[in-house]
């Protein structure tokens, strides 16, 4: 018998960034200013050379050396690309825009010329809705991109707010997923993560990002656009994890008058409709077991979540997660193909 054809490994939250972008992050990442953001910054863009951030702005920018040979290594096929938070979201509404606009153009340049290898999700500004909104039909219809990233809050306001509908709607008719990634929680909501290095990966990251989604879905947002889709990495920032309690509660407040009236009644009957999940960055078998049953296995899908993770334990996971050969196939790529309108392989 003929050896069977390589499984298409396609990881799904995989960071860039352009020098334009590091160069004005770095100059924010010595400004003053209290943003829990400003840790991580100054240690990718401040601490060049030193520390276990060291060389990681080169990784990021640097996109068709080291990164397709760590690829070709292991056997992965394809990374769909996304601005590292905290993208352009904290500058200013002018320089946010174009930068927003020259890293997409970069994308499209880099899929161009490798486009088996690449795919990649729009960089959006959503200090500007409206230019946003244009940018974002630019992205999909022109530059062919697969969707947009976007890192949770803007100026400590979330994608519920009415300001922020203009992208919403744009994304529902464009039939293109907005991936929410987590960047420093918003001020008010970061006190207590300020110490324990609790601020980021560890915890604040999931809490930033599983709040935004649940505010979403409290909001009524997904009754004024039902086939919005949302995903989220880290698998699912815990947020379904707790599902049967928000549905419990999130009735007692309905029923109450505390809380808008959902169509569907259950904010676990929007995780399925409208949420996927990547697993960068969590390679945990119960984790996923968890996760397939609670989400459907057609809303999960496997990501690295390089360079900030290692390639080699990611693929090694799920390589021999305990799951059927169908489900690996809907978790490594047939899930990422639908999701995010990559063309199958030939």
């Amino acid at each position: 018998m003929p050896p069977a054809k390589p499984i298409r490994r396609i990881a799904t939250e995989e960071a860039f960034c352009t020098a334009e972008v590091a160069d004005g992050l770095a100059q924010v990442a010595r400004s003053p200013g209290n943003s829990l953001d400003l840790v991580l910054m100054q240690m990718i863009y401040e601490a060049q050379g030193k520390g276990r951030m060291a060389h990681m702005r080169d990784r990021l920018i640097d996109l068709e050396g080291e990164r397709l040979a760590e690829m070709d290594k292991h056997g992965v096929a394809m990374h769909i690309l996304s601005l590292t938070a905290p993208g352009v979201q904290m500058f200013d509404a002018d320089t946010a825009t174009e930068l927003a606009t020259l890293a997409n153009d970069r994308l499209a340049e880099v899929i161009a010329r490798h486009p088996t290898r690449f795919a990649g999700l729009a960089a959006v500004a959503p200090q500007s809705p409206k230019r946003a909104a244009r940018e974002m039909e630019r992205a999909i219809t022109k530059l062919k991109l697969n969707g947009f990233v976007i890192n949770s809050h803007t100026n400590d306001e979330y994608l519920d707010d009415p300001k922020y509908f203009p992208l919403l709607e744009a994304a529902e008719a464009l039939d293109a997923c907005i991936y929410i990634h987590p960047r420093a929680p918003s001020a008010g909501f970061d006190g207590p993560l300020r110490h324990y290095a609790m601020d980021g990966a560890m915890w604040g990251f999931g809490l930033e990002v599983s709040t935004h989604v649940l505010r979403l879905i409290l909001a009524g947002v997904f009754d004024r656009f039902p086939r919005l889709r949302i995903c989220i990495g880290h698998m699912g920032e815990a947020l379904h994890f707790w599902q049967w309690r928000i549905d419990y509660m999130s009735r007692l407040r309905q029923n109450a008058g505390q809380a808008p009236k959902l169509q569907l009644e259950k904010p676990s009957a929007y995780m399925k409709r409208n949420l996927a999940i990547t697993t960068s960055g969590v390679e945990d078998s119960l984790a996923l077991d968890y996760s397939l049953k609670a989400l459907g296995e057609d809303n999960v899908m496997w990501a690295i979540d390089y360079p900030y993770q290692p390639t080699a334990p990611a693929v090694q996971w799920m390589d021999t997660a305990p799951v059927s050969e169908e489900t690996r196939a809907k978790l490594y790529y047939k899930n990422a193909e639908r999701i995010f309108r990559l063309r199958p392989e030939a």
